[in-house]
């Protein structure tokens, strides 16, 4: 049992043995592995695919969402403008509003007063 070559054999033959269990144990886990990889591939080549295209549709959309804030902004602008225009023909007709009735006032008090006189006169 002191034989140096027994030894190394038998320790030859465990590792062996070792190995081969520790193989057998991982032989799962590397069909899992290369599984996992096929799948990765597929997916890789999936947005590949896709992704250009996507990335094109979202580009043009902020393009199509730039242009309708231009448009929005445009009406608003223009809104704004006839807006000021009402605004500004309102103040106008009030103002003229305002001159008629003092000319209508100063045309009723002359006719008051031709009356007047006209009836002192009779």
């Amino acid at each position: 049992m002191s034989d140096p070559l027994f030894w190394l054999a038998l320790s030859l033959f465990l590792v062996a043995i070792s190995l081969t269990a520790v193989l057998v144990a991982a032989f799962p886990a590397f069909l899992e592995l290369a599984r996992a990889a096929r799948n990765a591939d597929k997916l890789i080549d999936t947005l590949q695919q896709e992704l250009p295209a996507t990335l094109e549709a979202i580009r043009l959309t902020g393009e199509e969402v730039t242009e309708l804030t231009n448009d929005v902004n445009s009406g608003v602008k223009s809104a704004s403008q006839v807006a000021k225009r009402v605004d500004r023909g309102i103040s106008s007709a009030q103002n003229q509003a305002q001159g008629a009735r003092k000319q209508t006032r100063g045309v009723i008090a002359g006719i008051r007063a031709a009356w007047q006189t006209w009836r002192q006169g009779s």
